[in-house]
């Protein structure tokens, strides 16, 4: 009887080091993130990120005072609490105010009108990635966000003709304001102007330039690979 029990008692140890180890073993099994593709693909810049989180909703509102005038301007009924700012931006910028609504002018609504156009655009291109980028997560590092194939050519694409839009109307905005001699912004101080105008407006000229040049550049360096591959045009 006591070699029976001393035998048992040896036996345990054996028996606890033999045993799986179920926390290893579940680790294991999860199946293994898969690894950023190979050769051409894209991934969003921070940056483009966290202009189109901030960007987009600012556009959003903006276009929904522009479309919804005289409604959304001082004294309309849906002005306050939503479009409440507008009425100092109305007085800085007269594009926005009563001066140039008084005088029928529809720039500033067709302007409005392509916000809409170019805002579905920039959601599209986020979509694409987002979706094709599945389980990575924009948490993850940057090269575990890359996308590739169709889905990453279409996505820059998309996102490219957008930020050339974005580029294209503020400058036009600005160009307009120039050659009609600063009639609707002229009046007002320097400072008010710089802080009130300028530079809220100058983000829209500085960020999608560069992502005109950031996704552009993209664009070129797959037409390169794709004609490498086909053996139809050389480039250094």
């Amino acid at each position: 009887m006591v070699a029976t029990r001393s035998a048992s008692r040896a036996l345990t140890p054996g028996l606890d080091m033999d045993a799986p180890d179920l926390r290893v073993s579940a680790r294991k099994q999860r199946a293994p993130r898969p690894a950023p593709p190979s050769g051409w693909s894209h991934a969003p810049t921070t940056t483009t990120l966290v202009w189109l989180f901030i960007s987009l909703p600012l556009v959003i509102w903006d276009t929904g005072y522009v479309l919804g005038r005289p409604a959304t301007m001082p004294g309309g009924w849906a002005h306050a609490p939503i479009w409440t700012p507008y009425a100092l931006y109305g007085e800085v910028d007269h594009m926005y105010g009563r001066k140039q609504f008084d005088l029928r002018n529809g720039f500033t609504s067709a302007q409005g009108t392509l916000n809409v156009v170019e805002t579905l655009m920039y959601i599209a291109y986020f979509v694409i990635w987002y979706r094709a980028a599945g389980s990575l997560g924009l948490r993850d590092a940057k090269e575990r966000r890359r996308i590739a194939g169709g889905a990453a050519g279409l996505a820059v694409l998309v996102g490219f003709s957008a930020s050339v839009m974005t580029l294209s109307k503020t400058v036009l905005y600005w160009l307009n304001e120039y050659f009609s001699g600063m009639d609707n912004v002229g009046h007002n101080k320097p400072w008010d102007l710089i802080f009130l105008w300028i530079i809220p407006n100058g983000a829209w000229l500085i960020v999608p330039t560069y992502m005109v040049y950031q996704l552009g550049s993209e664009l070129l360096d797959a037409v390169k690979i794709a004609s490498r591959a086909t053996g139809s045009t050389k480039y250094d």
